[in-house]
């Protein structure tokens, strides 16, 4: 591991030239100790005139062609302005939960997401999870990473895939439903399988992350605009909202402590008001550095005043919280109420001019 410290400072980003700047406060914000806004607008003029790509011919190449993805990445980056602690990454996800395809999972691609078949019909006669090199869907994040890689030229960074892991990943292999009578018909082969996905977790994470690191030893993680100065992931159970707290105690929260504990920086997204009932155990795993609230569709944004309690007690219990989908005018009252160090607010402005308003308007928080 490379450790909890923060290095020099990396060089500019063609397209964010405050990067430096921008990096230190992002880890300042992994340590409880400062404010992150990432806060993004239109830009007025692009900073580099790159042409929205021909469309491939299905979904599928649509999310797998290496060099339809890149270019349509580069054409939306060089037309937005990253303001803050916002910065420009080519997002390399193919589909979310992709670690479950590299196990597996046949893939179903969709214009907005990626379902998967699960392939797991008999349990009993199911090998472990073994992570494959030779896997195609490996293959093909390799693909699309290095592709990033190669043509980033200094202007942006590269995002590590949205792998996910744990009950969710067990959830793509086998079914939602069915693994759900797993947890009380074969809790001990659901807990073997679990402890099987995070070896394979970390044998793709690593392999990525030596293509992906930066020079400051950090990476960009493709969900939730996260980079730290380490080994950084956003970690996930999304089902845990159909499981009792005292399920996801005994299933979730052991492999979950193990893989926030073999990351340097590690933030859980928090799915929804069915996923609350799970804070408290999140609250106590100690290498779990933030949690991260999604209020869910039909719930106020994440800017909205009712959930300031909840923020409050995410820092009070000594993590940081990111909060996502506010509003810019809900920015400053969210500050005001909740306090700025630890806390990652995700906004967006219609203009350049009104991010610069919010940015100077944001500034007296800073620390």
């Amino acid at each position: 591991m490379s450790g909890r410290s923060d290095h020099a400072d990396a060089s500019a980003l063609g397209w964010k030239h405050d990067w430096p700047h921008a990096r230190r406060r992002l880890a300042a914000w992994w340590r409880r100790e400062g404010l992150a806004l990432c806060l993004t607008a239109p830009r007025e003029r692009v900073v580099e005139a790159i042409p929205a790509p021909d469309l491939p011919a299905t979904w599928a190449e649509r999310w797998s062609d290496p060099t339809y993805r890149r270019r349509l990445a580069e054409h939306g980056m060089s037309r937005r302005w990253f303001a803050g602690e916002a910065f420009p990454y080519f997002d390399t996800q193919i589909g979310p939960g992709s670690l479950g395809m590299m196990l597996g999972a046949a893939p179903s691609f969709a214009p907005d997401t990626v379902w998967y078949e699960p392939v797991i019909a008999d349990p009993e006669s199911f090998p472990d999870p073994v992570f494959d090199e030779k896997n195609p869907w490996w293959r093909a994040h390799e693909r699309v990473v290095a592709e990033g890689v190669a043509h980033a030229a200094g202007r942006y960074l590269v995002g590590m895939p949205d792998l996910i892991e744990n009950l969710d990943t067990l959830a793509a292999l086998r079914g939602s439903e069915t693994v759900l009578y797993d947890l009380i018909e074969r809790p001990a082969w659901v807990e073997r399988m679990l402890w099987g996905i995070n070896d394979a977790y970390f044998a793709a994470f690593d392999r990525l992350r030596d293509h992906i690191r930066d020079e400051a030893g950090g990476n960009a993680f493709s969900a939730f605009d996260l980079w730290g100065p380490g080994r950084t992931a956003k970690v996930q159970c999304d089902i845990g909202c159909m499981i009792s707290p005292k399920m996801f105690r005994r299933f979730v929260v052991p492999p979950l402590a193990a893989q926030c504990a073999g990351l340097d920086w590690a933030m859980f997204h928090v799915d929804g008001p069915d996923a609350l009932k799970h804070v408290e155990a999140l609250l106590e795993i100690e290498a779990l550095d933030a949690l991260q609230w999604t209020p869910g569709a039909g719930q106020p944004g994440g800017g909205a005043p009712c959930w300031y309690d909840l923020y409050r007690r995410i820092k009070s219990a000594g993590k940081a919280v990111q909060a996502i989908g506010v509003r810019p005018e809900e920015v400053v009252p969210l500050l005001d109420a909740v306090g700025p160090a630890g806390l990652f607010i995700r906004t967006a402005a219609e203009s350049e001019d009104a991010a610069a308003r919010l940015l100077a308007d944001v500034e007296p928080y800073r620390m």
